[in-house]
């Protein structure tokens, strides 16, 4: 194992040593210990017991320097002593991984090389056979490490209820056999679509909580940010990998501009762009550039773009508007998506006038698929006020009101009401 740092750590570097590997280590560590175990359960209750273990011996022996190469070796210890306690009856059971995990008495050296499996266990928790919500929440179990109750809090569910989602979700892994490994060349675009699709919707999820006080999940945000530079690392040269961490690179360098010093929300016509992330807008311009090379370029890549431009504008006025409203041509095409759509219409209201956004937006009133989507109305109610039809902007706001669940945006939307009743 790695040498200790420090014989005699105290307990509060020793937590916080374990906290961090948990953050940083836990998707490294559960993938090698899966490959080892031959199904997810087992490899959970090994690396949870590694853990737990780190907590008390390296408190007696100091923090290693390679905590997750500690961790793994302890963890594919247990994993291999369960193993060996029901070789027996695992003959009978069908296996998680493909090929076979590997003889009982392989790779319990604690100098072996550790292969890096998370691309195995992103794409298995991601794999198209399953729901789409235990994709999620697989995914936020398994790659992020976050815990059952963390996971229902996050979406405002019972414990008990993500709980069997996440039971149902294994069982349909073993029994559907759906393999630990990297999908091959031929399938690989289909099913990486999957993966993007769900570490998109963890940071959306969290840039704008759906539901609760705050306009942001922030703990979500960021597993869906350190997704995207897991992904990154993985598949260092896939343009749609390159175009998701850019897109989400380019939202985040707004993030303090958000909120006013009161916790109210800024439209990007108010913020004070100062205080957005140039770094981060440089890195994201970059990711953008490498993501476009690709023909045709990939819907993140896209989107990211569009992104790009709001950032590198030097203010709201002086927007190319024309260039988003272009992007935004070439989205739908790759994209057939009534949001799509939806913020294509806004950009038009801003690129020709809010008639034609007014009119664009009526004709997507009629999708049923955005019968209870607010941000239909809100668009509808910011195109009606800039035309001076106030009545009707007060009614499309209260709409949007009505189909709101997040406090700090139903505040935002009571603000426009009341600005249309005082203009002043």
């Amino acid at each position: 194992m790695a040498s200790a740092a420090s014989p005699t750590p105290a307990p509060a570097d020793v937590a916080a040593a374990v906290a961090e590997a948990h953050r940083r280590e836990w998707a490294f560590v559960l993938a090698a210990t899966i490959r080892v175990a031959g199904d997810i359960d087992t490899a959970e209750e090994a690396v949870q017991d590694a853990y737990a273990s780190a907590l008390a011996i390296w408190g007696a022996r100091g923090i290693p320097s390679n905590p997750g190469a500690w961790l793994t070796t302890t963890a594919r210890r247990r994993a291999l002593d369960v193993r060996r306690r029901d070789a027996t009856a695992r003959r009978a059971l069908p296996k998680l991984v493909d090929p076979e995990p590997p003889p009982l008495d392989e790779l319990a050296d604690t100098g072996e090389s550790i292969p890096d499996d998370r691309l195995a266990l992103v794409f298995t928790c991601c794999h198209p056979a399953l729901a789409a919500e235990a994709r999620v929440a697989l995914t936020l179990r398994l790659v992020c490490g976050l815990s059952t109750a963390d996971v229902a809090r996050a979406f405002l569910v019972p414990e008990a209820t993500m709980a069997a989602r996440i039971t149902r979700a294994k069982q349909k892994i073993t029994t559907a056999g759906i393999p630990y490994r990297v999908p091959s060349p031929d399938e690989l675009g289909p099913r990486l679509e999957s993966v993007l699709a769900v570490v998109h919707l963890v940071y959306t999820t969290g840039h704008t909580a759906p539901f609760g006080v705050e306009l942001m999940r922030r703990d979500l945000a960021e597993r869906g940010r350190e997704l995207a530079r897991l992904l990154r690392v993985l598949l260092p040269d896939d343009p749609d990998v390159a175009g998701l961490l850019a897109l989400v690179v380019l939202t985040d360098a707004r993030l303090d501009a958000r909120l006013d010093d009161d916790g109210e929300v800024l439209l990007m016509e108010e913020q004070d762009r100062s205080r957005w992330n140039r770094r981060a807008i440089a890195e994201g311009a970059a990711l953008v550039r490498e993501a476009l090379r690709a023909r045709p370029p990939g819907r993140y890549a896209l989107m990211a773009a569009i992104a790009a431009v709001h950032d590198e504008s030097p203010s709201w006025s002086e927007t190319d508007w024309v260039e988003i409203l272009g992007l935004y041509d070439l989205l739908v095409d790759v994209w057939v998506s009534p949001v799509v759509r939806l913020n294509r219409a806004i950009a038009l209201g801003f690129a020709e006038g809010p008639a034609e956004a007014l009119a664009e937006l009526d004709e997507l009133a009629a999708d049923p698929r955005l019968a209870r989507y607010p941000y239909l109305s809100a668009a509808r109610a910011d195109a009606l006020r800039r035309l001076g039809r106030s009545t009707e902007a007060r009614l499309a706001y209260e709409e949007a009101q009505i189909l709101t669940d997040n406090a700090a945006e139903l505040a935002f939307l009571q603000r426009r009401v009341d600005s249309i009743d005082d203009p002043h």
